[in-house]
Order: structure tokens, then C-alpha cells, then sequence
């Protein structure tokens, strides 16, 4: 019996200790715990010894915490973070797990407020020669008016207007005119006091999948055919009437185009680990826009990151482990580094 118990102690103790952090303060925690739930789930209990580490929407850890400073944390190996949004996916939350010197999944502190702000994102991909569809920016500092004749004054309407640093499609509005505009801003500027103004283009909205560190794979594309005017939160999470299509309804020649830029995009912007991708793809010129990226993904069961693995050839449960052997070796190469004189 004691061999027995110690031969269980042995098997726990060989285990990874992932803390996977969910929940948070940013408009997605909704979304958020539903992907952490799905992770924590999936994982392969036969090589991964789960911690959840729920945070509140008022950004209190529930269950524990982590401290940031390097030995603080001997219980945990690797650290999973399933934080949309404000202060998990923009740098902050990165930025904690550099401090403790815990290896993490997902891209490090650059890459992922460079992706998380939308006109960062858009300014940088521009300079590496990446498409992006046509847009201004305007800040909380001034008027909703002043914001309106600039993008006017650049573009026919309609435009989109969406808040710069948030995801989920919160926040976004479709304007049509002058009132409508202003409007859109006015809403846009109560989640961000960064916002921005684009051009609508008549597209399908294709996405891709991004793994790797230094050598970065990218998924089959996919396709998303929104069950509305524009693909919002509702549409996305509530209303269900949104269809995904994997592989995207474009031809071989397309398919292979968005994988091209969808690489290029990661390098350019620093990306690690996992990202998703999302384009437009201009249905009257064949023009290929970046949209977005999202440094940490979805993983609920409609989330199209893990689906589009799924169909390349990487199920769920061996992603989210190549994930985390991402997030070791990134964290060997980088102690491999001196920090001092």
C-alpha cells in the first residue's frame, strides 16, 4: 500500500502545474470564463495538474494570487492566461508574468499591446507593406464633432466605429450619416478614450490561426458569415445566427494569400504562441485588409482559433499542449539572456 501511494505521489508530483487565469475586469469577462472553463477541461490531466485562478470583475484574485517577483510562485510551472481584453491581453497581465518569471502562453508584453491597440496595430502592419483598410483615430481629449469631420473629410460613408483597444465587437457601431457618426463615437469613446473610424468595406471576414515563436505556422483559413448587418457581440456570443465556414468559401490562391500575410502580420507584430488573424476580403476588388488581432484568442466551443487547428490537423487538447511547450521554450530562450551589466 505504501508503494502504491508513493508511486501516486511520484505520478502528481511529475505533472505540469498549469494556473490558468480567467474572469477579469475588462467587458469580456463573460466570455472569458467560459474559455477558461473550456481549457481547464480539455487539458490532458495525464501530463497537466490544473490551478484555476478566477479573477472578479472588480479585478480581485479569488482563489490566490500571483507575486512578481522571480521564485515567488514555486506551485506553478506554467501559467495560462484566458484573459480577453483590458489588462489580460494588452500587456498588462504579460507584463506580471515577466516580473515573476513564470513561463506564460500567448505573446510577450510588446506584441501583445501592439495587438491590442487596433490603430497601433494597423499603423505597424501599414509600414511593413500589409493592407490595411482606410481609418482615422481620435482620442477622449476631443469633440465628438471634430472626430466626425476628420473621417468624413477622408472617407464616404458608411463607416465603422469601434473603440481601439477592446475585442468581443464591443463597442462597435455601423454610421450611415452625420448623426449616426457622432452618435457611434460618442458610444465608442465609453470604452476607450482611443477610438477609431473606418471605412466599411463590402467583405467576407476571413480569419487564421497563428502557432509558433520564432517559426510561425499559420491554420487553414476561416470564414465567418455574420447572421446580421455586422458581426457584434450579440451576433457573435447571444443571438447564435452567425455562421463560421472552415475552410473559407475563397479559392486555393486566396487561401494561400491570407496564410502569407497572416505570418507577416505575426512577425511584424511580435506575435508568440497564438493569435488570431482576421481580414476582410474585398468582394468587388479581391483586395486583402488586415482587421484585427487577437493575442488570446477564444477558446469557448464556438471559437474559430482552435476550430481552424482542428481542421489543419492539431486537435484541441494536443493545441492547447503544444501551447504550453511554446510557452517553456520561450521562457528557457529568454533566461538564456543577461539582464545586467
Amino acid at each position: 500500500m505504501r508503494r502504491v501511494r508513493l508511486n501516486l505521489e511520484q505520478a502528481a508530483a511529475a505533472k505540469q502545474r498549469v494556473a490558468v487565469l480567467f474572469g477579469g475586469r475588462s467587458g469580456e469577462h463573460d466570455v472569458s470564463v467560459i474559455s477558461g472553463r473550456s481549457v481547464m477541461d480539455a487539458l490532458d490531466p495525464q501530463r497537466f495538474a490544473v490551478i484555476p485562478f478566477p479573477i472578479s470583475r472588480e479585478g480581485r484574485w479569488q482563489d490566490g494570487r500571483i507575486l512578481p517577483e522571480p521564485g515567488a510562485n514555486p506551485n506553478i510551472d506554467v501559467v495560462f492566461p484566458v484573459l480577453h481584453g483590458t489588462f489580460g491581453e494588452d500587456g498588462a497581465m504579460q507584463g506580471l508574468l515577466e516580473l515573476a518569471d513564470l513561463p506564460y502562453v500567448g505573446s510577450g508584453v510588446l506584441g501583445s499591446s501592439l495587438c491590442m491597440d487596433k490603430a497601433a496595430t494597423k499603423r505597424m502592419c501599414r509600414d511593413a507593406g500589409i493592407a490595411v483598410v482606410d481609418f482615422v483615430s481620435g482620442h477622449s481629449t476631443e469633440s465628438h464633432q471634430a472626430i466626425a469631420a476628420r473621417a468624413e473629410a477622408a472617407f464616404p460613408y458608411p463607416h465603422f466605429v469601434k473603440p481601439a483597444n477592446l475585442g468581443s465587437s464591443v463597442g462597435i457601431s455601423k454610421a450611415k450619416d452625420h448623426a449616426s457618426l457622432v452618435e457611434a463615437i460618442a458610444k465608442a469613446l465609453r470604452y476607450d478614450t482611443t477610438i477609431l473610424v473606418e471605412r466599411a468595406v463590402d467583405a467576407q471576414e476571413i480569419e487564421c490561426s497563428v502557432l509558433g515563436n520564432q517559426v510561425i505556422a499559420a491554420s487553414i483559413p476561416g470564414e465567418v458569415v455574420p447572421g446580421k448587418e455586422f458581426y457584434d457581440y450579440e451576433d457573435k456570443y447571444l443571438d447564435g445566427k452567425a455562421q463560421t465556414l472552415i475552410p473559407a468559401n475563397i479559392t486555393p490562391e486566396q487561401q494561400q494569400a491570407i496564410r502569407s500575410a497572416t505570418i507577416r502580420v505575426a512577425q511584424a507584430l511580435h506575435v508568440e504562441g497564438m493569435a488570431r488573424v482576421d481580414f476582410f476580403l474585398e468582394k468587388q476588388t479581391g483586395k486583402i485588409f488586415l482587421n484585427e488581432v487577437n493575442t488570446i484568442p477564444g477558446f469557448t466551443s464556438i471559437s474559430m482559433y482552435s476550430k481552424m487547428w482542428e481542421a489543419t490537423g492539431i486537435p484541441y487538447r494536443d493545441l492547447l499542449t503544444r501551447l504550453i511547450e511554446l510557452a517553456v521554450e520561450r521562457h528557457e530562450r529568454r533566461r538564456t539572456l543577461s539582464f545586467g551589466r
